[in-house]
């Protein structure tokens, strides 16, 4: 008995654009009773619940309007729930820009601090004169003019890894959208 097998494109995939199939697309309907609309927004069923009601856009937003984190507890619950989920998420809260890295100057984080003390620079240098530094302390502990020296190689790595925290952080700072 012949097997019966149709192919969609013949062998040659490039014959339809991407994504064109003759099977259905499955498409998720708003959970809001009598919307056709597709329902491609998730929104939590209750507080701390995996479950989610999937809305289309309008009705999302209608429920994010009256949702009510704290539904059902009294105040002074609401408040030692608010007061220990802060406590939990704390680190988020301080992740900003470089802050990991713990406080600078104000206007450099401390990893650059320790890569201008490496470099043997003020912390109001400009990036020419960390480039000049670079160069200059390079020249001086690289491996090739200083053979067998192991004082130098990890002198001269050190550098390396500090020229690029600042070059890095000197990129970020200038750095402009196209």
């Amino acid at each position: 008995m012949a097997r019966s097998s149709r192919s969609n494109d013949w062998g040659f995939p490039r014959w339809r654009s991407y994504g064109a199939s003759r099977e259905a697309t499955a498409v998720r309907l708003c959970d809001r009773h009598g919307c056709d609309e597709p329902g491609n927004c998730p929104a939590p069923k209750s507080p701390n619940s995996p479950e989610r009601w999937y809305f289309c856009q309008t009705h999302a937003a209608e429920y994010n309007r009256g949702w009510n984190y704290f539904e059902g507890l009294d105040a002074e619950e609401a408040a030692a729930r608010e007061q220990a989920e802060r406590r939990d998420a704390s680190g988020y809260e301080q992740s900003r820009y470089q802050s990991w890295a713990g406080s600078g100057d104000g206007s450099r984080s401390r990893d650059e601090m320790r890569a201008l003390e490496v470099l043997e620079l003020e912390t109001d240098a400009t990036f020419d004169d960390v480039r000049l530094a670079w160069r200059r302390l390079a020249k001086t502990n690289h491996p090739d003019v200083r053979p067998g020296d192991a004082e130098a190689a990890k002198r001269f790595q050190a550098i390396q890894a500090a020229y690029e925290v600042l070059r890095t952080a000197e990129e970020r700072r200038t750095w402009k959208p196209a």
